[in-house]
């Protein structure tokens, strides 16, 4: 079972101090719809949400800030395999299901992957600081709509 913390805002700021990240209020709400998404959204979609609450914002200021955030380590970059970069909001070890037919990019935790041993021929390259399961298939909403 994945715990996760009640209140994020203290890594906020903590990482924001340790890197130098001014906080400002562009950032929280930004850093806030973030944590709020369960879809690993775009930045696009962040934009959105966030021109809901500040609506002088800018594409360019979200966007950048995401970039920024996935740099401190508050937030990951989920590859956009093709697509538009997506962002993930839980720091949590997990691994995704993604649907190659709607696009939708699905949470799961499993023991025995985030085990998986790292073969030599992987370790020439550098450490591996983390690993992440990515799974491709038809979700069920998408096979039952054939």
């Amino acid at each position: 079972m994945k715990i996760m913390n009640p209140d994020p805002a203290p890594v906020f700021f903590e990482k924001c101090a340790q890197h130098g990240l001014k906080i400002t209020p562009q950032r929280k709400v930004i850093y806030q719809e973030v944590m709020k998404a369960k879809d690993h959204p775009t930045a696009d979609a962040v934009y959105k949400r966030t021109r809901k609450i500040l609506s002088n914002i800018s594409f360019d200021t979200v966007y950048r800030t995401l970039l920024s955030f996935t740099e401190i380590g508050i937030i990951n970059l989920v590859e956009g395999y093709g697509e538009q970069k997506r962002f993930e909001p839980d720091p949590a070890p997990h691994h995704h299901f993604r649907c190659i037919k709607c696009h939708t990019i699905f949470d799961f935790e499993n023991d025995s992957y985030d085990h998986i041993p790292v073969p030599d021929e992987v370790r020439k390259y550098g450490n591996v600081t983390n690993k992440r399961v990515v799974l491709e298939g038809i979700c069920s909403k998408c096979s039952k709509s054939k």
